[in-house]
């Protein structure tokens, strides 16, 4: 299905409480819910349907994703738009909660299969990254893989420093033979180990 586009929600708060009530429903003939809703990002919106047909009492708990526009200042006025796909289509778009996951009937698509599958797998990765100890002040960093810097140096172990009071990134990496400072974005992006936390220093930069 292509994009659909709107002027206005509908006196709904926000994207998401639109498309709630976009995928509940009642017909003669079948009942579609929405159980569980969320947005991963703000384009990305994920749900789990119920749909229950009448005539068979049959019920199924279907994966939705909707690709989100969403532009309150939209010069044309069309603020809202939508793409929605259901899991047997195979969507890119993999980051579901495992909550929503958890509420999906069984299925023998190969593709919702291979989907949920890759959820599953990017819900892990992100727990795993979200446990991942905080590198502190005084704490040896060595990492799976040499880190470069734009300077062209490279580094496998490095020490853990505190930056100036207020100042951001509240620490910073020390280059242990010449004493440079680097900063590193995502440092939980990356593969490392934390040494024995040892007697803190402040970086002090004049």
């Amino acid at each position: 299905m292509g994009w659909l586009y709107m002027r206005s929600l509908e006196g709904h708060d926000g994207p998401r409480a639109y498309l709630d009530a976009q995928f509940t429903y009642e017909r003669p003939e079948v009942v579609s819910k929405v159980l569980k809703s969320a947005f991963v990002t703000p384009r990305v919106y994920y749900a789990a349907v119920e749909c229950f047909t009448r005539s068979t009492g049959s019920r199924v708990v279907w994966a939705l994703v909707c690709l989100v526009h969403y532009n309150p200042r939209d010069r044309e006025g069309f603020i809202f738009g939508y793409k929605d796909v259901d899991e047997t289509m195979g969507p890119c778009e993999t980051e579901c909660p495992e909550a929503i996951l958890d509420l999906l009937t069984e299925t023998d698509s190969e593709y919702a299969l291979d989907w949920r599958k890759c959820c599953r797998e990017h819900a892990a990765a992100r727990r795993a990254k979200a446990q991942k100890p905080v590198p502190r002040p005084g704490q040896t960093i060595t990492f799976d893989e040499p880190v470069r810097f734009a300077d062209g140096l490279s580094f496998t172990t490095m020490k853990v420093v505190a930056n100036r009071p207020g100042r951001r990134p509240a620490v910073l990496y020390q280059d242990p033979e010449n004493g440079g400072y680097y900063h590193i974005r995502n440092i939980k992006n990356l593969s490392y180990r934390l040494g024995a936390a040892e007697q803190r220093e402040q970086l002090e930069i004049f």
